[in-house]
């Protein structure tokens, strides 16, 4: 009987199932894993006070955010030269997030259980979420103008709210001036600049065309100064407000309106109100920009890099992926040399990515770029153009890392097209290339998608080629704008991989920084299941559509 059993393949496919209910069960779990470690860093959580006596130090008070509880052990602690009389092995210790870097030096500190007491909650501890120096914890003193007090006590914290939010909104007036119509002025100040070059390198500088510049430039200059008066202005008037406040130490500080992004009371906030700043600091991690070395802000200009440096790989790899898979299986002669083209193309799938970056940067970026540069932008030399890494060459060299995967599934697309399709297109008359363009390449669609498919899977995740012909930690522009050509495509990038990386490793608060690596990591793995999403909901439509003609 049981050697009937494993003769019907019963076992196997009892095996093939538990492996894969496995597999299923850790990627969810690390998912799970993930989500819960980075959705969580935006929750507003309560702050605690409480006192801390240590054995041999001054009893403190103590603000913070409890983030992580371990265990350590007693004899640990007693090597560390801390007294603990205790008759447990282990002893737990709390992370708190007490902020305040700029006046205490550290966002975070391990407090011992045993010694601390009278744990409260008050309603009055506020936080701030500062441009600089991370979070503030404190109590809230008064309300400043211009140096004076306008508010104290029980209504500081009303007029807070509304001097916050008008300082918010001059904020967004001045980043407006300066990204947009300051930025669009500088950018056209440069194109003239190298105008002017251009004309002197062809012969043309005559003093009608340099007329013609110097009056454009006049005019954008003027508009630069009346741009640049509106933000004195505003500098003058965002900087007006500040507010004072106590620390865990007792030390009151001063603090400008301007440095601050959000304000609000955790221990006085019903669940909804928690809701609703949860929806809307998450809001903030998608569509804003990063601040505090990436460890505070958002991070759209990365999703953003992330999807068009794939959208414009997809356009890359799949016109040269299927265009080789076409010849090899229609057009190559089947002999040793075409199969040692396969063996080649299929080797290409297990090289290194890092030696694609290396390829890229002294091919696409030297050699490519800088010949383009001599070729048509003479006048912007010595300062490089496209020599130098971009999205375009990220793009490329993604292209051809992904190559191979596009290859190999369009090869196995065309060979399941049933040779009477093809011998009944030419029995009607149809030319081969009719045949191919018409017929077999409409029916393998669904199969170049499928490469597709696993070419933007591997790709939006790679890091190691990107760092060296494009990637970076902050773009100062996004690669697409208002300004001609409007796609630009010599521009650096910010990538979703890269930034998991720089804040991961290269970050100088590494606490501060790991609720980020969890939350961009998941945000990544969105972006990629919806990229192959849309390829999978394409593919589907295809292969129904010519479903009747494989029948």
């Amino acid at each position: 009987m049981m050697r009937d059993w494993f003769k019907s393949g019963s076992p196997w496919i009892w095996l093939n199932a538990a492996a894969v209910s496995a597999s299923l069960i850790i990627v969810f779990g690390l998912l799970l894993l993930i989500a819960v470690r980075g959705l969580g860093h935006f929750w507003p959580s309560d702050v605690m006070q409480m006192q801390y006596t240590q054995p041999g130090t001054q009893a403190m008070r103590v603000i913070g955010e409890l983030t992580e509880t371990e265990l350590v052990s007693l004899v640990n602690l007693h090597s560390a030269g801390i007294s603990i009389e205790s008759d447990k092995k282990n002893i737990q210790r709390h992370l708190f997030k007490t902020g305040n870097r700029d006046v205490l030096g550290s966002d975070f500190r391990w407090l011992i259980e045993p010694f601390i007491s009278d744990k409260t909650f008050p309603r009055e501890l506020i936080v701030l979420e500062r441009r600089e120096w991370g979070n503030f914890y404190g109590y809230l003193k008064a309300i400043k103008e211009n140096g004076k007090v306008v508010a104290e006590g029980d209504k500081s914290w009303p007029e807070l709210q509304q001097r916050l939010a008008r300082t918010l909104d001059i904020f967004d007036q001045i980043r407006d001036i300066e990204k947009g119509e300051i930025g669009d002025i500088n950018y056209a100040i440069e194109g003239l600049r190298l105008k002017t070059r251009r004309l002197e390198l062809d012969g043309k500088d005559t003093p009608a065309n340099l007329k013609a510049i110097a009056d454009e430039r006049k005019e954008l200059q003027a508009d630069y100064q009346g741009f640049q008066k509106e933000l004195s202005d505003l500098y003058l008037s965002i900087n007006r407000d500040s507010l004072t406040a106590e620390v865990m130490d007792g030390k009151t500080v001063d603090i400008p309106l301007a440095k601050i992004v959000r304000t609000f009371r955790p221990n006085d906030m019903s669940v909804l109100g928690k809701v609703g700043m949860y929806f809307a600091k998450l809001w903030e991690f998608v569509s804003d920009e990063p601040r505090e070395a990436n460890t505070e802000g958002g991070i759209f200009p990365a999703i953003f890099g992330t999807v068009m440096m794939v959208l414009i790989m997809s356009m890359m790899v799949t016109p040269f992926g299927v265009v080789a898979a076409v010849y090899l299986r229609e057009y190559a002669k089947q002999g040793p040399l075409t199969r040692t083209i396969r063996i080649a193309v299929n080797n290409l799938a297990g090289v290194p990515s890092i030696v694609y970056g290396v390829f890229g940067l002294g091919f696409f970026v030297y050699f490519l770029g800088g010949n383009i540069d001599q070729l048509f932008y003479p006048e912007a030399l010595p300062a490089p153009t496209y020599g130098t890494p971009g999205i375009l060459w990220s793009s490329l060299t993604l292209a051809i890392l992904t190559v191979p995967v596009v290859i190999v599934a369009t090869e196995e697309g065309l060979s399941r097209i049933p040779r009477a399709i093809r011998e009944g297109s030419l029995a009607l008359g149809a030319t081969k290339a009719e045949t191919l363009w018409r017929t077999v390449i409409p029916m393998a669609t669904p199969a170049m998608m499928t490469g597709m498919i696993l070419a933007i899977a591997r790709a939006a995740g790679e890091v190691a080629p990107l760092m060296l012909v494009g990637v970076v930690k902050l773009a100062p522009s996004l690669p697409l704008d208002g300004n001609s050509p409007f796609l630009h495509l010599d521009r650096k990038f910010m990538h979703l991989g890269f930034h998991i990386y720089d804040v991961g490793f290269q970050s100088p608060n590494v606490e501060a920084a790991r609720p980020l690596v969890y939350a961009t990591a998941l945000l990544l793995v969105i972006v990629i299941v919806i990229l192959n999403l849309a390829a999978i909901y394409i593919r589907n439509r295809l292969r129904e559509r010519y479903k009747g003609m494989e029948s």
